[in-house]
């Protein structure tokens, strides 16, 4: 187990969580219900104990909820670690073991995360926190962008969204740097368990946060701020794509079957954007630009007898007749049943 050296003082993370939660608690009947994401590791352990520090003032119900990937020799170390620490707190935590497929074609950390994710759709809570902070911000906008992500992927992680009705995930750290999580660790003589995946600078993630944010914020201190507020700015501008492309539906329904005559009237970067805007209201995950042009452009184009598709994942996005239609691919369908 590991733990903290640093020795700044702790309050600025009680503080910016207190704001955090002031600005998203749920409205809710009764004592809201948290859970927190529990991986054991150094983050999530200071965002639990800040929390149970804060439940006084806030009246709230603080759960935790640990997901067993079963990818690491550790696993079953780390979810005694959470069984303990939790104990030890006097607060209940639930532990889910999922079977993550070890040669996904998204990749082992894509396909952890779905698996999670999965797990924690079906929570009975009003909130889920998650642990992530400045840092975590700023490696999520350059690896998107270093992988060619648009506007709307260079968002970043939103602090606050639904993943289903009723249940939102929040992450109350995110304008939080590392350091005051050290600090708060340091100072509550908090220990933590280390994920070894976490140092394989061959994950793109790692690389990122181990070889190149630390090389830029030697030159640039400020770096990680700098992309949080470049995130804020992007946010601000997805939205107004995103009124956009409402316009341009022009009071069509902003679902599929779209007619053909909608996108064909608007310019090419609009048609896009109105193309992309109702894919991502579906969930669907937005294909390389170049990919998405040709697939925009052989809809608009083709003969009456021809009918061009697009597989985007588990989607199947294709023309028929004057409308574009998308279903669930057979392939989903079959892994769902």
């Amino acid at each position: 187990m590991a733990s903290s050296r640093n020795s700044a003082p702790p309050e600025a993370l009680l503080a910016c969580l207190a704001i955090a939660l002031e600005r998203h608690l749920p409205q809710v009947s009764g004592p809201a219900r948290l859970v927190v994401g529990l991986s054991g590791g150094r983050d999530s352990v200071a965002l639990l104990h800040a929390l149970h520090v804060l439940q006084a003032d806030f009246g709230y119900v603080l759960t935790a909820c640990h997901v067993h990937h079963g990818l690491s020799p550790h696993a079953d170390a780390w979810q005694a670690f959470c069984q303990q620490f939790c104990q030890d707190l006097g607060i209940a935590l639930s532990c889910v073991a999922v079977t993550v497929p070890r040669y996904a074609a998204e990749g082992p950390e894509a396909a952890a995360r779905a698996c999670r994710y999965a797990v924690f759709s079906r929570l009975e809570a009003d909130c889920l926190l998650l642990g992530q902070h400045l840092g975590d911000q700023a490696e999520t906008l350059l690896f998107n962008l270093l992988r060619g992500g648009g506007v709307h992927g260079l968002r970043g992680m939103p602090e606050s969204r639904q993943l289903r009705p009723g249940l939102r995930v929040l992450r109350p750290l995110l304008r939080t740097p590392r350091a005051e999580i050290e600090c708060y660790l340091q100072h509550h003589a908090l220990t933590w368990v280390d994920d070894e995946s976490n140092l394989e600078v061959g994950y793109s993630r790692n690389f990122l946060r181990h070889r190149i944010i630390p090389e830029l914020r030697r030159r640039f201190p400020a770096v990680e701020s700098r992309f949080a507020a470049a995130t804020e700015k992007f946010v601000e501008t997805a939205r107004l794509l995103d009124e956009l492309a409402l316009i341009d539906l022009a009071g069509e329904s902003a679902s599929f079957p779209l007619a053909v005559d909608v996108l064909a009237r608007l310019s090419e970067p609009r048609a896009r954007n109105v193309l992309r805007y109702l894919l991502a209201g579906q969930g669907v995950k937005i294909p390389g630009e170049a990919r998405f042009k040709e697939g925009l452009r052989q809809m608009l184009t083709a003969a009456a007898d021809r009918h061009p598709e697009l597989i985007l994942g588990d989607w199947r996005l294709y023309r028929r007749r004057r409308a574009l239609w998308l279903e669930k691919t057979r392939r989903s369908q079959a892994t769902l049943s």
